[in-house]
């Protein structure tokens, strides 16, 4: 869904030749980016909360019971996902407000503009993250 949002709205930022890293301008595109994505979050999940006060109805039949309670917790589920996404914009939107934006928060290295561009929200370099996603897969062995 995020990835949806973002593709759609926003065209990637092309650097300059000689442009510093993480200049005004591309702090600026991501955090146009950033607060577009939590806006658009968060009028989903208004509309999902207003859809359900709406269709709140009760069926006699237990099937179609049931298939309302799936649809319901499998929206529920999404909008949990959202929430989580928007808090986690918040936390790097505050990453940009401290000038912190754009560098691994393990390493200290660059994360790269087309990383972001990908995952806005990324706090790791690409080689710190497969060394992550790497030993999250030993552990659960």
């Amino acid at each position: 869904m995020a990835e949806e949002l973002l593709n759609r709205n926003f065209v990637p930022y092309q650097p300059r030749e000689g442009e510093e890293y993480m200049c005004e301008a591309q702090l600026q595109h991501f955090r146009g980016m950033l607060e577009s994505l939590k806006r658009e979050l968060g009028q989903d999940i208004e509309r999902t909360v207003h859809t359900m006060q709406d269709e709140a109805t009760v069926f006699a039949d237990p099937n179609d019971r049931a298939s309302q309670e799936t649809d319901i917790a499998i929206e529920l589920r999404n909008r949990d996902r959202e929430r989580k996404l928007i808090k986690k914009i918040e936390e790097t939107l505050a990453r940009i407000d401290a000038g912190d934006y754009g560098y691994c928060e393990k390493c200290g290295v660059e994360i790269g503009i087309q990383r972001l561009e990908a995952r806005p929200t990324a706090t790791l370099c690409i080689d710190c993250k497969t060394l992550e996603e790497l030993k999250e897969r030993q552990m659960a062995k």
